[in-house]
């Protein structure tokens, strides 16, 4: 459904505010994207698949237990910001403190237990201290969220755009000469700890030192238990996204599951523009729920909705048809996750929408919204299972079969976006879906488009890339600017001389820089 009239003058005022964020935030996501490329080159080509399947394991406990340390503050910052009258600063570092608690914990069990990270390999006395930089990570995202309350998006793009992926693309190559099998766990390691550093300057620049603010443990407990929705809404969407890995260390060798990483980064880069919409999503929804201005959140999910849909197709096309190419890039032993690239890719567009509802859900129906997202976990982890093992039964090949669980996410984000997107409809009294038929001619064209470069000679195989790429892209925008674009989606591009990207002013105080 299209993007209808808004209710109000406000509801328009909050638009532009998504609109300005996010131009911040996508100019945020091609840097992030321009230094993610070297890493990727470099992992691939230097360490090779083997290597990187380690390194997948490893890093995919520290990833998780970081999540869940920040028990979904990332998101329920705002709310519990704008809910209560005590000075900002210190409800941060409430926020940090439970993070810390449970980084601690956390950190615990993993330093005990190495070969759970390491599947019984024999890890350096560095390596073995990966668990401690789970700390960093959580302690990072809160401050981040804390800044991007107070209109500073721009600390997001520089700790997670530009310090975090350059420091371990730089790290993994220097590394590689001294420290061949571990070099990849320490980059990390040094990313994870420049981008706190990233985050901590401007996140004390702007809230300062917490005075008069003590540590209340029944406070803490109760923060705690508020959030546990969140917390869990945030640790199934992220099972729902590596699930598949996890399912593969079980059944494959860590070359097979490094070559999914790979294929998997590849994929995840246009997953971080819905996450790029985030920090000013958030805020934006809380202060029209605050209203009760159900139209207007309708309004604001529909529209971020189609902005990433579009945006995520096209990447999907130039990801996907071009696939043998683009994984070679990396290392021709890469070719064959070129089958998972396609239905990950896939699987990012068709997250889209019920990505953007939850922004929604999480404030106005948690428990459903957790509950749709352990029903469909539990769906594609059956369903990866059930492919890969039909097609062990018939004797595919072992790149086949590992691009099941590829297969299984794309059909279990498909139908949990259906049912969330109509879910919220209901809820809102309003259509919230961003899809628009034109799109469909977009894709046709630009597809089509596509499969011509790749009946090129073999040894032409660069202009798949060198040229194939942009004419996928310019014949893809050509046709969305043309027939599906609208003038209020025309907000997104338009920015005034000296403009600073913002958050609204609200009654939820939501954009105030006035430290409390």
């Amino acid at each position: 459904m299209g993007f209808e009239s808004p209710v109000s003058g406000r509801t328009t005022e909050e638009i532009d505010a998504l609109a300005k964020g996010g131009r911040t935030n996508i100019i945020g996501f091609v840097m992030r994207l321009v230094a993610r490329l070297p890493f990727l080159f470099i992992a691939g080509r230097l360490y090779g698949p083997d290597t990187l399947g380690t390194f997948a394991r490893a890093v995919l406990f520290v990833e998780v237990a970081a999540l869940l340390a920040t028990f979904g503050l990332k998101r329920g910052l705002a709310l519990a910001i704008s809910e209560s009258e005590r000075p900002h600063v210190q409800i941060v570092w409430d926020c940090l403190v439970v993070a810390a608690i449970a980084s601690g914990c956390a950190s615990g069990i993993l330093l005990l237990m190495p070969d759970v990270m390491f599947h019984g390999g024999n890890p350096s006395a560095l390596e073995r201290l990966l668990p401690c930089i789970i700390v960093a990570s959580a302690w990072s995202d809160i401050m981040l969220a804390a800044l991007a309350y107070r209109r500073n998006v721009q600390a997001t793009v520089t700790a997670r755009a530009v310090i975090e992926p350059w420091t371990i693309s730089i790290a993994a190559g220097l590394l590689y000469p001294i420290a061949p099998h571990d070099g990849l766990v320490l980059a990390y390691m040094l990313s994870m700890a420049a981008a706190l550093v990233a985050s901590i300057v401007p996140f004390m620049r702007s809230y300062g030192r917490p005075h008069g603010w003590r540590l209340h443990p029944g406070r803490t407990f109760a923060l705690i238990r508020r959030n546990a929705p969140l917390a869990g809404a945030d640790a199934l969407e992220w099972g729902t996204r590596n699930v598949d890995r996890s399912i593969l260390f079980l059944m494959f060798e860590p070359r097979i599951v490094g070559i999914y990483w790979m294929a998997q980064q590849v994929a995840s880069i246009p997953g971080k523009l819905k996450t790029s919409f985030d920090p000013i999503l958030g805020p934006v929804i809380t202060s029209s729920l605050a209203r009760g201005d159900t139209a207007g959140v309708a309004s604001q999910v529909r529209q971020v909705g189609f902005w990433i849909l579009a945006a995520q197709t096209g990447l999907a096309l130039m990801g996907s048809i071009p696939g043998e190419a683009v994984m070679g890039t990396v290392g021709p032993q890469f070719v064959a996750g070129t089958a998972a690239l396609a239905f990950l890719l896939l699987a990012e567009a068709a997250a889209s929408t019920g990505a953007v509802c939850e922004s929604a859900l999480v404030y106005i129906a948690r428990v459903q919204n957790v509950a749709i997202s352990i029903g469909m976990l539990l769906f594609q982890v059956a369903l990866s299972f059930a492919l890969i093992f039909a097609m062990q039964w018939v004797g595919w090949p072992v790149a086949y079969q590992a691009a099941g669980p590829a297969v299984a996410l794309f059909v279990s984000v498909g139908i949990t976006s259906i049912i969330k997107s109509t879910y919220l409809s209901r809820l809102l009294g309003a259509g919230v879906a961003g899809w628009r038929w034109p799109m469909l001619w977009a894709v046709l064209a630009a597809g089509t488009v596509g499969v011509a470069f790749t009946w090129l000679p073999h040894r032409l195989e660069w202009a798949e890339l060198a040229i194939g790429e942009p004419a996928i892209a310019g014949v893809y925008l050509f046709v969305l600017y043309r027939w599906a674009a609208r003038p209020e989606d025309r907000a997104l591009f338009r920015r005034k001389a000296g403009e600073t990207p913002t958050l609204p002013v609200t009654g939820l105080n939501v954009g105030s820089d006035a430290p409390r």
